[in-house]
């Protein structure tokens, strides 16, 4: 009998990392948010019916609900702390479980969550059939580049420290390969591109800080046992002589990817993959 394949993230943890953000570091998601919306601007259509997956601190909801249209908005959230804050129409839910019946949204929308999904291709096909014909899939995650400065810090101190290295920082999709997985997951015109963010930090642990603080903190299944003191010093020391700002700070790098695909529908052109552009 076939042994079930290891789970990459554990699920509770995360749950639990995002209950602590509750009321915690939410400016790269309101960054974030108003960069999806400034897509969705470029839209000349309504969307009556929306679902805001993975809705963390609502800031999506709140500049969703901010458009003409009289919209209705789901919320779906794993953390009930957060969801408590949302507004309107709520739902708990992991964003790998798509609770909803088929044609239900005329759009959906996602923060900076499908990135904790082990099975993104599953969870695309999810959503597209959660869509209606037309629908749009309008969705933001973490890119490869995302704290490649904390990894490499990291990696460095632990190899040298502890003569082994662990999984800190998740797996993440590259650019190359996100509109080839709407297209398979079988949306049409798929367009795929990146913006790069960057932050700066007056030390290693003010970053870890604000990761805590977003519920960005690892959660993978293998390799979550703590840094000894001698590792993290390690690492703050090489992450400020590698990646220091002119200021003296360090830079960390969020790497956004935006997915953008619709439902299809006769009326619509005949599928191809967008654009990719990468700005910043």
């Amino acid at each position: 009998m076939d042994q079930p394949a290891d789970p990459l993230f554990d699920r509770r943890a995360w749950r639990l990392h995002r209950d602590r953000a509750a009321g915690g570091v939410d400016f790269l998601h309101e960054e974030v948010a108003a960069r999806l919306i400034d897509r969705l601007d470029l839209i000349n259509r309504d969307f009556p019916m929306l679902l805001d997956l993975g809705t963390h601190d609502g800031a999506l909801t709140r500049a969703l609900a901010g458009r003409p249209g009289g919209t209705t908005i789901v919320a779906a959230e794993p953390s009930l702390k957060l969801l408590a804050a949302a507004s309107g129409l709520r739902v708990c839910t992991d964003p790998e479980l798509i609770p909803f019946c088929d044609a239900s949204f005329d759009l959906v929308s996602s923060c900076l969550a499908l990135h904790w999904c082990a099975d993104l291709p599953g969870v695309l096909i999810q959503l597209r059939r959660a869509l209606k014909p037309d629908g749009l899939l309008l969705a933001a995650m973490f890119g490869g580049s995302t704290l490649v400065e904390l990894r490499t810090a990291l990696f460095e101190a632990e190899l040298a420290e502890e003569g082994g290295v662990s999984p800190r920082v998740s797996p993440t999709v590259e650019l190359g390969d996100a509109a080839g997985l709407l297209q398979r997951a079988g949306f049409a015109m798929p367009v795929a591109d990146s913006e790069t963010i960057a932050v700066t930090y007056p030390d290693l642990l003010a970053l870890m800080r604000d990761l805590r603080g977003m519920g960005e903190t690892n959660a993978l299944a293998a390799g979550r046992h703590y840094l000894s003191r001698a590792t993290l010093a390690r690492a703050g020391a090489i992450y400020a002589e590698r990646f220091p700002d002119r200021d003296g700070r360090i830079t960390a790098t969020f790497e956004v990817l935006f997915l953008v695909g619709w439902a299809p529908h006769p009326s619509q052109a005949k599928s191809r993959p967008g654009p990719r552009r990468r700005i910043g």
